[in-house]
């Protein structure tokens, strides 16, 4: 396949772009930059573009395509952010999405994998998530999220767009060879903060927001999966489209819940050394368990994913921080 990866300069991009080219994929990476790193792209042609550019978008498709497929992961992700400025995020999120799909349909192209999250779920109701798993979201991330899954049943009744909308849920690790890796300015995700406190000059920076969740250590339970099982599932959701239609949705998780205590001592036993931290205020909405049901990712994509302890996953997050390029 020849693939346009729309943000593929980021953490889940740039690692999608290796496991393409490791299954002999071709790859065009469109990225601003505005988050992601030049330097992770390594194994594709790079475009400096922004998807709120509407007409270079059509530009790009025209000149460098056609494409088998295109790969969407251009959105802005922080929870709280969203709160604060939701303006940006619907600009972003679903203004620049619509941008991609308008480029599309004038281009001809009509397969679309698109990043979506667990935040369009909002509060559980259940301790594992699957699919029939009621959307409603609590904070503007999750909802332009969701809108933008609405857009693409309504785009693909109308302009033939074919579509799967891959759901993840806590996306950790590293490039087992340690070429690329998590990089976040802010860094809001657990796994790499714990790694960052567990150098001198960062031991008092780890927070663990909440001790007395009705878990069985009072910390919050999450489905870790390693970015390199998300890259599968990907090709295997953009080959499903080959010969598919329509527009689909998967969860996707290792269905293996670990609380944010257990993370911490695995990665004690991982890397030798204690790692400190400071108990803070629970966050608001924040449930205390938020685990996958893959299992409809797994019987129709034929997705396994590889990566099902967490001492695993974070050893090759070790070995990237430990030299982190970037």
């Amino acid at each position: 396949m020849k693939v346009l990866v729309l943000g593929g300069a980021g953490y889940i991009g740039s690692h999608i772009c290796k496991a393409l080219f490791l299954q002999s994929h071709q790859s065009v990476v469109v990225d601003n930059l505005s988050t992601g790193h030049r330097q992770a792209v390594r194994w594709s042609q790079f475009i400096e573009a922004d998807i709120l550019a509407g007409e270079q978008l059509k530009q790009i498709l025209r000149e460098e395509g056609p494409f088998d497929l295109i790969m969407h992961f251009c959105a802005k992700s922080l929870v709280g952010e969203s709160v604060e400025n939701p303006a940006i995020y619907y600009r972003n999120n679903v203004v620049g999405t619509l941008n991609v799909l308008d480029a599309m349909v004038a281009t001809g192209h009509d397969k679309l994998v698109f990043s979506s999250t667990a935040a369009v779920f909002g509060l559980p109701e259940a301790d594992k998530i699957n699919e029939q798993h009621s959307r409603l979201p609590i904070n503007p991330y999750g909802q332009s999220k969701k809108m933008i899954e609405d857009v693409l049943a309504d785009y693909h009744h109308a302009y033939g767009i074919k579509s799967v909308a891959l759901r993840y849920f806590n996306a950790c690790g590293a490039d087992p060879d340690a070429e690329i890796g998590e990089s976040h300015e802010p860094e809001t995700h657990l796994l790499p903060n714990i790694l960052k406190a567990a150098f001198a000059d960062n031991a008092s920076g780890l927070k663990v927001f909440g001790a007395d969740y009705p878990t069985a250590d009072g910390t919050c339970i999450r489905d870790y999966i390693h970015v390199n099982d998300l890259a599968s599932a990907h090709i295997l959701a953009g080959e499903y489209l080959q010969t598919n239609d329509g527009a689909f949705a998967f969860n996707l998780g290792n269905g293996n819940g670990f609380s944010v205590l257990q993370v911490i001592e695995a990665a004690k036993k991982v890397i030798g050394r204690d790692i400190p931290f400071t108990v803070e205020a629970p966050r608001a909405g924040d449930p205390p368990v938020l685990v996958a049901d893959a299992a409809h990712a797994k019987a129709t994509l034929g997705w396994q994913p590889l990566y099902t302890d967490i001492e695993s996953i974070i050893a090759t997050a070790w070995r990237w921080h430990q030299n982190e390029m970037f």
